[in-house]
């Protein structure tokens, strides 16, 4: 009665990432998942309430404001006009732009009044020039709050040259972060609820009662889903090599890459609209910038465990090379369909066809690094002697080949990012453009990774509105998934390969799996702090999404080998958690992917809001839509039904 479709790279060849031998409690996590959204409807629409003012005051009108905006009246009292300047914190080396023109008192005692629009999401520098070189700037640093009303009174001082700028707060902002703190409360007690359930309907009186109250047979089914005989999701030929001392297949894995999938799903829907849920701007990390290499990272260490359980049932390598390639092929060409929105209108148009993208590099990551695997990965695997002097890196010096493989081409990104001539820019320039560097480069953004993008696939071919656009203005094309980075995507799946090693060569040693992953997420920690000196912009190499640098691919295997480490303890070695609800879209990752991008703008994935600058409402609707997704991959779970490739 096993219900399977071919879509999902979470597998290798004929194999899979260790999917759990037990089914999870069925009717209870049902009725669990669709109580949340409820639920969390409430709370938010609760939440909404918030998104209004502490005070206010009759001449300030807060509805014409937008989110993540504030309303700034500059009062000029001396007899210049006055040049007003922002810049904002989060802009590296960049110009002040001008935001506008405040005319000089038209007579004694009578200001001039002009009222603008801030940006509310970080700290700004607000600078005040004289239109004559007599008056020293005003410079005032401040952090505005969101529907916040504030004035900027410029005065003389005693001095006719110097002058005074001081900040008054007409009206309270909103806190637009309570919507955050209502969802986290509601799933907070959804998920004590559900833990303390687990726990007392395993006490004996719970146990005797159902079985009074209801059918012996269904009670018992709901009762022992997670302690009786386990349902296997697939047959024992089909296991892979990492079996625990229980019997138990590991779940860490999916459980790891659900809430990878869960957090890109959600950051993709919108995020709430807040700017820690977007993509950072250039240099730095915000939350939306950890799931896609993460999302990398375990697709290498399924491949490690897949193709060597294929090799280990007599799986022929020329059969896995052809699946291998195929998978590829897949990946790419469903990626160029989902990224290119016209497709739902007839033929796709070549004139503006995107060619990079999230599954695009997904699959041409998988083709090398599982091809490479395939090179060197042994039939068996012959538990080695402690006593051996090489024993404690036997894991990496048996596969030394492909080592010296990913190491060239991680030297190869190394000379073209740095050494490669861009005409126009300067060597080794890794900043975004625009205004950046003081407006010196502006059409350098990306600096060798953009120009190889724009000359070999011509800028309609690549992404146009990067995420560098908003704060640094950029204006030419920029694919964060593009040709140079990939190089640095599949040295990120290498890792995660290695995770796989350490996992193979150390099966049941939970201890040994345990530090040697600490030991990773160290080495790699170490390299990360070296190569960015611990801060955002004056390192060697800093963490860059939209480049996938060297350090932002160490620091996110470091963050990766670390929460390996928690899943596997939490959900394989002690079994404390299930791996719920993250491990259900964790077994269906493709199927969630493709569809909420292809569902993206259907009910009920999204409506139209009654208050469309809401964060609240923003906020209800990512996260309703996110959940609904992992109820759909865990009515497929129950139904055995898991979309591959």
């Amino acid at each position: 009665n096993e219900k399977r479709g071919n879509l999902d790279i979470k597998e290798g060849p004929k194999g899979g990432s260790e999917i759990s031998d037990v089914m999870a409690p069925e009717r209870e996590h049902y009725r669990w998942t669709v109580c949340a959204v409820i639920v969390l409807l409430i709370a938010l629409c609760a939440a909404h309430m918030t998104d209004r003012p502490a005070s206010s005051h009759p001449h300030h009108k807060t509805s014409v404001l937008k989110m993540d905006e504030a309303s700034l009246s500059v009062i000029n009292e001396i007899e210049d006009d006055m040049m007003l300047y922002v810049l904002s914190d989060h802009c590296f080396q960049c110009l002040p732009q001008l935001l506008g023109i405040i005319p000089a008192r038209p007579a004694s005692g009578t200001p001039a009044t002009v009222g603008f629009v801030v940006d509310t999401q970080h700290a700004l520098t607000l600078q005040l020039n004289s239109t004559s070189a007599h008056l020293e700037p005003c410079k005032v640093h401040f952090h505005f709050g969101e529907q916040g009303n504030y004035s900027l009174w410029v005065k003389n001082l005693n001095e006719p040259s110097l002058v005074s700028c001081s900040m008054i707060t007409d009206s309270e902002p909103i806190n637009s972060y309570l919507p955050i703190l209502f969802a986290f409360l509601v799933f907070a007690f959804l998920a004590a609820l559900s833990a303390i359930w687990n726990t007392v309907k395993r006490l004996d009186v719970v146990t005797n009662l159902l079985l009074c109250l209801g059918s012996t047979v269904e009670t018992e089914r709901l009762i022992n889903s997670e302690l009786g005989t386990p349902n296997r999701l697939v047959d024992a030929s089909m296991e892979s090599i990492i079996p625990a001392t229980t019997g138990r297949r590991l779940r860490s894995l999916d459980t790891f890459r659900g809430l990878s999938l869960v957090i890109m799903v959600f950051v993709n829907y919108g995020g709430g609209r807040y700017w820690f849920f977007r993509h950072e701007s250039w240099n730095g990390l915000t939350v939306a910038d950890l799931v896609f290499p993460w999302f990398v990272f375990i697709m290498g260490t399924s491949v490690g465990l897949s193709l060597s359980s294929s090799l280990r049932r007599g799986v022929k390598r020329t059969h896995l090379l052809w699946r291998i390639f195929w998978r590829s092929l897949q990946l790419f060409l469903i990626g160029v369909i989902i990224i290119n929105p016209n497709y739902c209108n007839g033929p796709l148009s070549w004139d503006s066809l995107r060619i990079p993208g999230v599954l695009q590099r997904l699959g041409f990551t998988y083709l090398v690094v599982a091809v490479l695997d395939l090179g060197v990965v042994r039939d068996r695997l012959n538990n080695l002697s402690s006593e051996t002097c090489w024993y404690s890196v036997h894991d990496v010096c048996l596969y030394w080949p492909a080592w010296v493989f990913v190491i060239a081409l991680e030297t190869v990104w190394l000379c073209w990012t740095f050494l490669l001539p861009v005409p126009g820019c300067p060597t080794g320039y890794l900043g975004p453009g625009g205004i950046g560097d003081f407006g010196q480069y502006q059409n350098c953004t990306g600096g060798a990774a953009g120009y190889i993008d724009r000359w070999l696939l011509r800028d309609n071919h690549i992404y146009q509105t990067p995420s560098s656009r908003a704060v640094y203005q950029t204006m030419m094309p920029f694919d964060p998934e593009g040709v140079l980075g990939t190089i640095n995507s599949i040295l990120m799946a290498f890792l995660g390969l290695q995770a796989g090693k350490v996992l193979q060569h150390y099966r049941d040693q939970h201890r040994q799996i345990i530090t040697r992953f600490l030991i990773w997420g160290f080495i790699l920690g170490i390299i990360s702090a070296v190569l960015t000196k611990c801060s955002r912009n004056d390192g060697f190499i800093p963490v860059n999404k939209n480049l996938w640098s060297l350090s932002y691919v160490t620091t996110l295997s470091c963050f990766a080998f670390v929460a390996l480490v928690f899943f596997y303890y939490l959900v394989d070695v002690k079994k404390w958690w299930s791996g719920a609800p993250f491990f259900y879209p964790g077994m269906n990752s493709i199927l969630v992917y493709v569809g909420h991008e292809v569902f993206e703008e259907y009910f009920p994935f999204r409506w139209k809001m009654a208050n469309s600058q809401s964060h609240a409402e923003h906020l209800a609707q990512n996260l309703v839509a996110t959940s609904i997704w992992v109820i759909i991959a865990y009515l497929l779970y129950r139904r055995k039904i898991f979309w591959k490739i």
